[in-house]
């Protein structure tokens, strides 16, 4: 016999894109899906969602499309018919099955999503990551994020920020932080392939992943570039892989050239994720004095044993937990990375011993936990929903008959 009390929670996620391009709010969310699919064994509840993508078209590749989640496909080559064309489906959605919540994947879908949602009385909550939402907003985005049951942001650095820039309500925001798969990413040995390809032999060699566009030089790959002289006197077999592409890679080399170290400098460009975990055992340490809403790489570097450096005003610290587990800098500051990257280098600190710096960043961020808080922000939301808007299962139908 089936449990009297079994529902289904219905559910409904808008995204701007996940699977047309890779990024770290694209690795998040392909991380809260996946994790998002393995609730029903952990939940009271029945739960199944339909996901709305804006910018992604059928048939690209995407391993998460199964029960019980169904996705829709609406790119456009014409973006405002994109955006017609999601308002419709989703308005079809919510007034035919009128789910118990919304989940908004970023700030510039929020003030569609409240137009559509609050009418119908439908509640959602807002996802937010970082600098998107770190300065006052425009009129309609503050007004949908106001008007959110919650809001889920994934720093305590992102929280304030947002809060102090828009004027929300603190307890309003939900923590839901990255997580990294200590499965993918493992230590190991420096990969001979690698070393010969990037002409790393014998070198100690700093790594930074990030985008390297002209708009994101917050990422302190320059910063780095300047602080390898310094470091350089002490350890001069020292060099920088620097992996990503963009428009600003042609001022990054010639800042390179201007110091005399462009030898000491290697632009790996692209590498896709499924090759990551060997670049990351190649480097002695992970170097990214940077302003981030969190720093998913943070995490990828520790599981892989490596030694990280980040920002010190940042949501950095939160994966470097509080500066417990690596270097916490200001992030414009080249005496201060190279005083850092130096010691680092010397390996005396506990935050250089790979096995611990692994063992303690799995314990707060790996998938199992990241599953755990979702599984725990989800029973609360479904909590909050009144007993008559959760639909009836036919399971529910057949424990009644029984």
């Amino acid at each position: 016999m089936k449990h009297q009390n079994h529902t289904t929670i219905n559910q409904v996620f808008v995204f701007l894109e996940i699977f047309e391009k890779e990024g770290g709010i694209q690795s998040y969310v392909k991380n809260l899906l996946d994790a998002y699919r393995s609730l029903n064994s952990q939940t009271e509840h029945e739960i199944a969602a339909d996901v709305f993508l804006l910018r992604d078209k059928p048939g690209c590749d995407n391993p998460l499309d199964s029960y019980p989640l169904k996705f829709h496909y609406l790119k456009s080559p014409h973006p405002k018919l994109g955006r017609l064309r999601l308002s419709a489906a989703l308005l079809q959605c919510l007034w035919q099955q009128r789910p118990n919540h919304v989940f908004c994947g970023h700030i510039n879908l929020a003030p569609l999503i409240q137009l559509l949602c609050q009418p119908l009385g439908v509640p959602y909550t807002i996802l937010t990551y970082g600098k998107e939402v770190w300065n006052r907003l425009p009129s309609l985005q503050h007004q949908a994020l106001n008007s959110a049951t919650e809001i889920w942001t994934i720093s305590r650095y992102s929280r304030d920020r947002a809060c102090a820039a828009n004027n929300l309500d603190p307890q309003k925001v939900k923590i839901f932080t990255c997580m990294v798969d200590g499965n993918a990413f493992t230590p190991g040995t420096k990969p001979p392939a690698l070393i010969q390809n990037y002409g790393l032999e014998g070198a100690k060699v700093l790594m930074t992943v990030a985008r390297l566009w002209s708009g994101d030089i917050y990422k302190g790959v320059d910063v780095t570039i300047r602080a390898l002289p310094a470091i350089a006197q002490v350890f001069p077999e020292v060099k920088y892989l620097v992996i990503g592409r963009g428009d600003d890679q042609p001022r990054l080399a010639g800042l390179a050239q201007e110091l005399g170290i462009a030898d000491r400098v290697v632009f790996a460009g692209f590498v896709p994720t499924s090759d990551l975990a060997d670049h990351y055992r190649v480097a002695d340490a992970y170097i990214m004095p940077s302003q981030e809403g969190f720093g998913i790489v943070y995490l990828e570097a520790m599981a892989c044993g490596k030694p990280v450096l980040a920002g010190n005003a940042d949501g950095s610290a939160d994966p470097l937990q509080d500066g417990r587990l690596g270097w916490q800098v200001p992030h414009r500051n080249p005496e201060a990375v190279a005083a850092a990257c130096i010691e680092i280098l010397k390996g005396e600190d506990l935050r250089c011993n790979g096995e611990w710096l692994r063992e303690q960043c799995l314990a707060q961020f790996s998938q199992d936990a990241f599953r755990e808080r979702l599984n725990q922000l989800v029973n609360t939301t479904a909590a909050a929903i009144p007993t008559k808007a959760i639909r009836r299962s036919p399971s529910q139908v057949e424990a009644n008959v029984d």
